[in-house]
């Protein structure tokens, strides 16, 4: 948890920020992380980082193209040196918020925020932004950019109290998100990412302006774009779960797919909640890479091991839940160190 007097720091740079540019990882945490803060100081844009594991300095147009006079990053464990040296160069304030391991080192000159530094908890930066605004009208998009992240706060009791239609009586984040009105809000911020960036936009603008969980849930001419890349996507991602073929018997459930769209993540997020005693290893693999999104035990250290023996491979994220990046050629080798690690550490 971030102390009071980070909080303080924090709004403080916040009320001098004059023209803000957010950057947030693209994801419910990050997504609702930027518009925390945008609704408490009613200015900034928000621009969603793709890039991975690095963001990396190619974003720093949108810093000159915005004018911005200060700059927010949300959610992102790695950023670029030459990013901060263009920041540094023309003497710009950055806050950094997360709430990852470390993949890079802080410049000297960088305001960075982080709760594991704190107290080895890694609460969701959409909580931690909720503590600085503490605005009780934002409470659902604290939640649910929490949920987003597998994290109930402690605040999802006045989330209940408040929206008691959308919630069920549960401390699982998962059957949260898949069983209850609340876990379709998530589910439509995350596939609403994967939009053009037209649509995206639109989206965020939106979600700046909208007052209650309900003008999410209910189509309207503000949020059509919303409601229609969600209904595209969740018909992909339910006919690729009919696809899974899992033996019971079996540690790790591996699934593969391919095609167009990007979403093992969530394919992940679902495998896990309906197998929550195997580990779970989705890979989309595209042309010559493949991003793999692993969920269970101490799955961290076995994909960040198993890694190690691939070229070029990067990978990160927290101990259950993990994302990797690798090269096609390498994915049955990497299978074949991931299963041993696992099957030796049992």
């Amino acid at each position: 948890m971030l102390t009071e007097n980070q909080i303080v720091q924090i709004r403080e740079h916040l009320e001098k920020a004059q023209n803000p540019v957010f950057f947030f990882d693209n994801d419910g945490d990050g997504l609702c992380s930027f518009i925390l803060l945008q609704r408490f100081i009613g200015r900034g844009k928000g621009v969603q980082i793709k890039s991975s594991p690095d963001m990396t300095v190619d974003y720093f147009r949108k810093v000159r193209e915005l004018n911005a006079d200060y700059i927010f990053i949300l959610d992102k464990h790695s950023i670029s040196k030459e990013f901060f040296e263009e920041a540094r160069q023309i003497n710009i304030p950055i806050v950094w918020i997360d709430h990852h391991d470390m993949g890079n080192e802080i410049p000297d000159f960088v305001n960075y925020y982080n709760p594991l530094f704190n107290d080895d908890n890694n609460e969701p930066v959409a909580e931690l932004c909720y503590r600085i605004t503490r605005r009780r009208e934002d409470l659902w998009i604290a939640v649910a950019g929490c949920i987003s992240d597998s994290f109930v706060p402690d605040f999802y009791s006045d989330f209940k109290k408040e929206y008691p239609d959308l919630a069920i009586n549960s401390k699982e984040a998962l059957k949260i998100y898949f069983k209850s009105p609340l876990g379709k809000i998530v589910k439509m911020l995350n596939f609403a990412l994967k939009d053009t960036t037209t649509n995206v936009v639109s989206m965020m603008k939106f979600l700046t302006r909208a007052r209650s969980p309900y003008e999410v849930l209910e189509e309207s001419r503000e949020n059509y774009s919303m409601h229609k890349k969600f209904n595209e996507i969740n018909d992909k991602y339910e006919r690729l779960l009919k696809k899974v073929e899992f033996k019971t018997e079996e540690d790790v459930l591996f699934f593969e797919y391919g095609g167009d769209l990007s979403i093992s993540s969530e394919l992940a997020n679902k495998l896990r909640f309906d197998f929550p005693d195997k580990i779970i290893v989705v890979a989309y693999v595209k042309d010559a890479k493949v991003n793999v999104s692993a969920r269970g035990e101490n799955v961290r250290s076995f994909v960040i091991e198993a890694i190690k023996e691939l070229d070029n491979a990067t990978g990160g994220g927290h101990e259950k839940a993990v994302g990797a990046k690798i090269h096609s050629r390498d994915l049955e080798k990497f299978k074949g160190i991931f299963l041993k690690l696992v099957r030796k550490s049992i």
